[in-house]
Order: C-alpha cells, then sequence, then structure tokens
C-alpha cells in the first residue's frame, strides 16, 4: 500500500481534448493517455473520481473564441464537474472517505486544492446528485426559474429541453408553484415521463408534432407567461410567438445552435418582446455562487419531502465520456447524464 492506493492501481487514466469540433464533436476530439498518479502536498487532497458529468456549456468551451469561461485547452484534460472520495489528505478539512464535489479532470485520479471542493453528505443523497439534482443543474433551474421567471400561481410555464437535467426540475418547481406545466422534448418516452412521473400538464414530442405552435397552443390555451429557454432555435421561435404580456423569459441555453458551423437566422424577437413588454434574461448559474448553500438547502427539502423526483442516465466507464458528452447532442439522456468512473 502507498497513501491508500494498492500497487496495482498505480495508473492514472486520463482523458485529453486534442481537437476542436467542427459542427458535432467526434471521438476523434478526445485522447485516453495514462500517466502517474500524483501525490498531494499541504492544503491538498488526492481524489479518486467516482463520478463525472458531461453538461452542454462544455461543448461551447470547444471553441476558441470568449465566453463567460475560458475555453479548453488543446492537450491538456478535459476538467468539468466530479465527485470524487478522499483516498489521501494533506489539508485539515478533509478525511480520508470524504466525499467531495469540484470542477476537475477527465481523470481517475485527481489533485485539489482544499478551498476548490466542496464536501458532500452522503445522508442526505446519493452522491452523484451533487451533479444534478442538489448540484449546478438543479441550481440552475432554481435560480432562473425563481429569479427571473418569478412564477405566480396560475401562470403557464413552458420548458424546453423538459426532459434533461435542468428541464425536469424547472418544471418540477413551477408546479410547486401552482403552475400550468407545459414541457417539449424529443421522445414520446419523454413526454410520457414528464406527465406520469413528474406532474406536468402538458409535454409535447416536438420531433412528431405535424404543427408545433398549433401544439403549443393547444397546451396553452391562455398563452405563455414564462419560457425556460434551454433550446433556441425553431423550438424558442414558436413559443415565443404566444406570450403573453409582462412574460418572462430565463435564457439557459442554447443546444439546438451549439453546433452550427454558421449563425442561424430566425425571427427577430425584439418587436414581440417590446409589444408584450416582456422581458428575456440570459443567466448563469455562477452569478448566484454567494446563494449557493441557499438553493441546495431547499431543493434538498424538496427531496426529502418527496416533492421533487429525479432521473439519472449512468454510463459506465471513464473511457466512455467522451461517448456520453456526444450523447447530449443527440438527446440520449433523460434527466441527468453522468459518468461512473469508479
Amino acid at each position: 500500500m502507498k497513501g491508500g492506493i494498492t500497487l496495482q492501481e498505480q495508473i492514472n487514466r486520463q482523458i485529453l481534448f486534442v481537437k476542436r469540433p467542427t459542427g458535432k464533436p467526434d471521438e476523434s476530439c478526445f485522447k485516453l493517455i495514462t500517466s502517474e498518479i500524483p501525490r498531494p502536498t499541504n492544503g491538498h487532497v488526492l481524489l479518486r473520481t467516482r463520478f463525472l458529468s458531461v453538461d452542454p456549456y462544455m461543448r461551447g468551451r470547444m471553441n476558441d473564441r470568449r465566453s463567460y469561461v475560458a475555453p479548453f485547452q488543446l492537450n491538456e484534460v478535459l476538467t468539468g464537474g466530479i465527485v470524487g472520495e478522499v483516498v489521501e489528505s494533506k489539508s485539515n478539512n478533509f478525511v480520508k472517505g470524504n466525499f467531495v464535489v469540484g470542477n476537475l479532470g477527465w481523470q481517475d485520479y485527481s489533485i485539489a486544492n482544499e478551498k476548490e471542493v466542496r464536501k458532500i453528505e452522503p445522508e442526505i443523497a446519493p452522491v452523484s446528485t451533487a451533479l444534478g439534482v442538489l448540484g449546478m443543474p438543479g441550481l440552475t433551474a432554481y435560480f432562473g426559474l425563481l429569479d427571473i421567471g418569478q412564477p405566480k400561481q396560475g401562470e403557464t410555464v413552458v420548458v424546453s429541453g423538459a426532459a434533461g437535467a435542468v428541464g425536469t426540475i424547472v418544471g418540477q418547481i413551477a408546479k410547486i408553484h401552482g403552475c400550468r406545466v407545459v414541457g417539449i422534448a424529443g421522445s414520446d418516452k419523454k413526454t410520457n415521463y414528464l406527465i406520469d412521473e413528474l406532474g406536468f400538464d402538458a409535454a409535447i414530442n416536438y420531433r412528431t408534432a405535424p404543427n408545433l405552435r398549433k401544439a403549443l397552443k393547444e397546451a396553452c390555451p391562455a398563452g405563455v407567461d414564462i419560457y425556460f429557454d434551454n433550446v433556441g432555435g425553431d423550438i424558442s421561435d414558436s413559443v415565443i410567438s404566444l406570450i403573453n404580456k409582462f412574460a418572462r423569459i430565463p435564457l439557459c441555453g442554447q443546444i439546438s445552435l451549439y453546433n452550427d458551423e454558421q449563425v442561424s437566422m430566425g425571427p427577430r424577437l425584439q418587436p414581440r418582446l417590446l409589444t408584450f413588454s416582456a422581458s428575456m434574461q440570459g443567466f448563469i448559474v455562477h452569478n448566484y455562487e454567494n446563494r449557493f448553500d441557499e438553493g441546495i438547502c431547499q431543493l434538498a427539502n424538496w427531496l426529502k419531502e418527496k416533492k421533487l423526483k429525479y432521473a439519472e442516465n449512468v454510463v459506465e466507464g471513464l473511457e466512455n465520456a467522451p461517448t456520453a458528452f456526444i450523447g447530449l447532442f443527440a438527446g440520449d439522456n433523460l434527466g441527468k447524464q453522468i459518468v461512473k468512473v469508479s
């Protein structure tokens, strides 16, 4: 034994980002290598990765251009949300066996500064939820809907990407606040889940609806008061054509456009926003970083009270993380897409 790791485990697999994609990413953008396991110094911990998160925003980081977060660098280990177990500690804040969450590398083992990670309490919920309902997606839903959407009882809330990690939580929070909730998703399995399991009032399969705008109008007879936009593109154009006066549009994601090679053109939204005194606000969850404890506490309470449900689509093996990431853009996931590493 050496630092809690057996001699048979002295290899650290890592996934590098090696090519910027044109359009949809493929396997050639990634490379699996091996290296030695690093050792922690004072104020640091050695973590064994248990779960890693794949998220749509990571596609934007693959482009070499300015955004709200720095782009990934070529030939370096990809980074993202990680749940890890402490296997060796040089920190007074953590002991061997603790579970933590942080933004770390796609690899079997990571060194983390004690200030870079947050301890997870497995007694509250499975540790994987720190990447989903009790992590970035849950917080995105919580702050985006409540702070920007400001739902009121009886209002109609439409959620695109409704069967994803964020959308499933948005819809349930809206139901908690007494709203009529309509979800848009890409399969009958997903729309059935939204209605039968999560209690959405209606759900539309945008892939099979002959006329999406007509289907939305039937599902939203009183118009749309809040549109939680996760996808952009033609779907959002259809929803925004039905907004009511003083509608609010939290702009969370544009996954339908992330792999476009050219800027797509669509309806000019400004006249409709002006006519209906509506507001559209883009946001990044880290805008609310100083309130994360508030959000996690409330989400955890709703989980405990069984007011929230969550789904995880688990892919096994670090080597399959690129495939899991690519699958996001094909709509493979129901709920949170995560990779179980060990």
